[in-house]
């Protein structure tokens, strides 16, 4: 069995002034396509390694059968280098190549940081909030996730040693932040993080 996530080793040319960007790219792939897309994958992973500023790529494999949605996180030191890889030659041949195996075209969403907990579903986000905003909600959702994850793991972990329950309680706090806490704090403040021009 395939693992559910698989990665590219990591390039060395990074630039110590400048900031990180995230690509998130979906590709839903065609029933029976899989070790072609794996392939695929493989090809053009080789192919943006080579280009500067490049900090990794992982792919996550898709659990339910039925919908074949392959999500790639790509890496770059800054917007700049990631920009001249999207827009790249090198890059068009293989999305050419990719449309045999793809129900439908690529979505591609650029992120820097704080930002991928303050996506709202029923706006595609354009701009990230101000920093100040994200570090003002994060840290609310930090406060008052931590009390509680104390009060209730505090008794089940208690037995466990100090770097397994510090790897327990930290990995369901993140979980909790991205997938309950953060989206449900986004939509609170949703007006104050995105206000209407």
């Amino acid at each position: 069995m395939l693992n559910p996530m698989f990665d590219e080793p990591l390039a060395s040319n990074t630039s110590e002034e400048s900031y990180p960007v995230t690509a998130v790219i979906s590709h839903v792939v065609k029933s029976g396509r899989e070790q072609g897309y794996e392939a695929w994958f493989h090809g053009i992973a080789a192919d943006a390694r080579k280009f500067k500023g490049h900090l990794g790529v992982s792919t996550i494999r898709p659990q339910d059968h039925t919908h074949l949605e392959y999500v790639v996180i790509l890496r770059f030191d800054c917007y700049d280098n990631l920009k001249t890889w999207l827009e790249s030659d090198i890059r068009r041949e293989w999305i050419e190549r990719l449309q045999p195996l793809i129900e439908k075209p690529e979505t591609v969403q650029t992120l820097t940081g704080l930002e991928t907990w303050f996506t709202l579903s029923d706006r595609p986000m354009k701009s990230p909030p101000p920093r100040y905003k994200m570090m003002l909600v994060t840290w609310l959702a930090v406060f008052l996730t931590l009390p509680m994850l104390n009060r209730l793991l505090a008794p089940l972990l208690s037995g466990l040693p100090v770097l397994l329950n510090q790897l327990i309680s930290t990995g369901i706090g993140v979980a909790l932040l991205t997938y309950v806490i953060m989206p449900r704090l986004t939509q609170l403040f949703r007006k104050w993080l995105y206000p209407t021009p």
